[in-house]
């Protein structure tokens, strides 16, 4: 149940079914919801997305409990499982609606997501630049319903299989201990 203690966040990298699956396995995430962010057009289709020419980005939208999940280390989880250095692209997908992007919700966001983009940035875990962009949030477009829940709902599509598994695989030898027992509720209807 979300409560008024409780913050959002909302983060683009890549395609938005590999950032939802981790993220609704992760103590302290209330709700994912995928959409689209950052864009000019308003309620933009998944066809108008993928074309390019929208401005948006795959994003999701994260409801989650600071005393359980502190945004600090949301974005620990996000920088490590998508690559925030490579421009507009994430693997296979290629073009700015794949970019990597922080839209925080407060200035208090603002200033953590400087924080641990130049701390990540120094420590050497990347070879390249992040080139993540930390931007004011836009508004929030949540996707079609079929795209909610998607990596649970087609385990055996091959996208899932080849793209979001060793993904979703890295996140749960490396985040062991802060696993959900129950996914987070991702249901658009639910926002």
């Amino acid at each position: 149940m979300i409560s008024r203690t409780d913050e959002v966040t909302t983060l683009a990298g890549g395609c938005f079914w590999c950032l939802e699956a981790v993220f609704e396995q992760l103590q302290g995430v209330l709700q994912v919801v995928s959409g689209y962010s950052g864009g000019r057009m308003p309620n933009p289709s998944y066809e108008q997305v993928c074309g390019g020419d929208t401005g948006h980005a795959e994003v999701v939208q994260l409801h989650f409990n600071p005393e359980v999940v502190s945004f600090q280390e949301l974005l620990g989880v996000f920088l490590s499982i998508h690559d925030p250095t490579t421009l507009n692209r994430q693997g296979p997908d290629v073009g700015s609606q794949y970019r990597s992007a922080i839209f925080y919700h407060s200035p208090e966001q603002k200033t953590v997501a400087e924080q641990v983009i130049r701390e990540i940035g120094r420590s050497g875990t990347w070879a390249q630049p992040i080139v993540t962009e930390i931007t004011p949030v836009e508004p929030f477009y949540p996707a079609e319903e079929h795209h909610q829940e998607y990596y649970r709902r087609n385990p055996d599509q091959a996208y899932c299989q080849f793209i979001i598994e060793p993904k979703v695989a890295k996140f749960r030898k490396e985040y062991l201990a802060r696993l959900r027992t129950e996914p987070a509720g991702t249901s658009a209807e639910s926002s």
